[in-house]
């Protein structure tokens, strides 16, 4: 059976977000899908099931369960569907309970991934546990069916900030996101690639999932960029992900409840498994 790994969100290799990627003709048992992706041990392992040249269905594993969204598999999934399954330049993710994702390569090679917006709301109380975690002051918190979404003073505090991951892992589904807007250029050379400059710089902890803290992540930016463009009253922007690794999100706020999210990948390896 063959598999790839790609670097989403980035176009160096090394960089970004590193999924595994199985492009199948049929279903395997779910409880294999689940070994193959605790096998990897990445964030996130994809299973993509052919319909047709333009039409596919997606699932996403971490190494200890399903999930129900996970944007930087998807781009990992469509620049392998892209590279060696389709020869259309848009194709459609059919996602169960979350409907179509319409994706396309544009000519430079990054894939724009169209998404549902999670809408964030502001929260006053939230679990105690969440304040304890975190080490470093924030001014709100907000809350999305993925995660909570906690907005710090500064990016410096965003970089800075190193949570209690085993009180985190008590907040169970919910995962937790902090971020701010990057308005300190001296904050901003030290992360950026290729002096770009970040409109919102962010980070995401999963323990409960196996992740302590994912490379960057698609899914909770769909929560996380609708936020800042209503305080920075902007439709495009420029996210960064301040993992170890680090990513960079092209993202665009579109109309009907949806968000583009865009970025590129690199290959990193094609493999054949082996498995019973």
């Amino acid at each position: 059976m063959k598999m790839y790994q790609v670097d989403a969100f980035t176009a160096q290799q090394f960089k970004g977000n590193p999924a595994a990627v199985i492009v199948l003709d049929y279903w395997l048992d779910d409880a294999l899908m689940q070994n193959i992706a605790l096998e990897n041990n990445l964030s996130e392992t994809a299973f993509v099931k052919i319909i047709d040249d333009e039409n596919y269905e997606i699932r996403w594993f971490t190494p200890t369960t399903e999930v129900d969204f996970c944007g930087h598999a998807t781009l990992a999934s469509s620049f392998v569907v892209f590279k060696d399954f389709s020869q259309s330049k848009t194709i459609q993710f059919h996602v169960k309970d979350l409907g179509i994702f319409t994706v396309s390569q544009v000519e430079d090679g990054r894939i724009q991934m169209n998404f549902p917006i999670r809408c964030a709301q502001l929260v006053t109380e939230y679990p105690d546990v969440l304040r304890q975690a975190l080490t470093k002051p924030f001014k709100e918190v907000y809350l999305n069916a993925q995660a909570y979404i906690v907005v710090y003073n500064t990016v410096q505090d965003v970089l800075d900030e190193q949570p209690n991951l085993e009180l985190l892992k008590q907040l169970g589904r919910i995962r937790t996101a902090i971020t701010a807007a990057d308005s300190n250029s001296d904050v901003d050379v030290a992360i950026t690639a290729h002096d770009q400059k970040y409109d919102c710089v962010s980070r995401y902890f999963a323990p409960a999932n196996g992740i302590n803290e994912d490379p960057v992540t698609g899914s909770v930016h769909t929560g996380i960029v609708p936020i800042w463009a209503d305080k920075l009253s902007k439709q495009n922007l420029l996210a960064y992900q301040a993992s170890s690794r680090g990513g960079e999100l092209y993202c665009r706020i579109l109309d009907n409840e949806r968000i583009e999210i865009s970025g590129y990948g690199k290959l990193y390896m094609q493999a054949e498994i082996f498995v019973e």
